[in-house]
């Protein structure tokens, strides 16, 4: 089963997107590695960009209902039954997936993750084997891109980028779910320890969202600092891409 589902990877999103990066690299002038991973990058993101607006757009959406929901959740606290009644009732009226923000970046993570298997290969010489019969073998791969970065090799200064860029795009999603009064009365719950079992699962998961403003980043940079440069290029292209995808849906929520 796993090898089949390893043959299904390679030939389904692993090798066309290898291909599309030696076939951009051919065509760029100068032979630009950098410029090929970026571009194929863009391609991908263009490719993914519905799902993912739907997917931001759903995340937006319960972000704004969530005082809504902690109301019915606290009004039937004591009956799980009619809480979850409640809850489906209220997403049946206001048409609302509580999955709409999941499912769609759970049919991206294929993609992404065979972008950073092409990355990391496209410094081999001997995948270019797998090159299909139209696509031009370079036969050796510059990667020394904007005449002056070797993608291949660890480079502080994109690592570092690539964590300030991902500190900005988990900024920007982090969730406000409390109103000032309502985060108000749980602080004064909470030095009183009269949080219920759901206002305590609330506020860790609040407690964790904003650790996370500050772990991705490091995560990012740890991460693109272990690895070739030319994964920090296109973490940081991706990253931008989704916090101009993010300012759009946001902008049209509010307008």
């Amino acid at each position: 089963m796993f090898e089949l589902l390893s043959s299904v990877f390679h030939e389904a999103l692993y090798r066309p997107l290898f291909n599309g990066l030696i076939f951009l690299y051919n065509i760029i002038p100068g032979h630009d590695f950098g410029l090929a991973i970026i571009s194929l990058t863009l391609l991908v993101r263009l490719a993914l960009y519905p799902s993912s607006m739907k997917a931001i757009k759903g995340q937006k959406e319960m972000q704004e209902l969530q005082p809504k929901l902690k109301e019915i959740q606290n009004k039937y606290k004591d009956n799980k039954e009619k809480q979850a009644q409640a809850l489906m009732e209220f997403y049946r009226k206001n048409k609302i997936n509580p999955l709409s923000g999941c499912l769609p970046l759970l049919v991206q993570m294929p993609i992404l993750i065979a972008l950073y298997h092409v990355f990391i290969a496209g410094f081999d010489d001997s995948t270019l084997e797998i090159l299909y019969s139209f696509v031009y073998n370079p036969g050796h791969i510059d990667p020394v891109s904007f005449g002056i970065i070797d993608l291949s090799q660890k480079n502080v200064v994109l690592a570092l980028v690539a964590g300030g860029f991902q500190f900005v795009q988990t900024k920007m999603m982090m969730l406000s779910r409390k109103t000032d009064e309502s985060e108000k009365e749980d602080k004064k719950k909470k030095k009183k320890g009269e949080l219920s079992r759901e206002e305590k699962a609330q506020d860790f998961s609040q407690t964790l969202t904003k650790q996370m403003v500050y772990m991705m980043p490091m995560i990012t940079i740890v991460f693109a600092m272990s690895f070739p440069s030319g994964l920090a290029l296109y973490w940081i292209v991706t990253t931008l891409f989704a916090i101009g995808q993010q300012r759009l849906v946001i902008g049209k929520m509010k307008s």
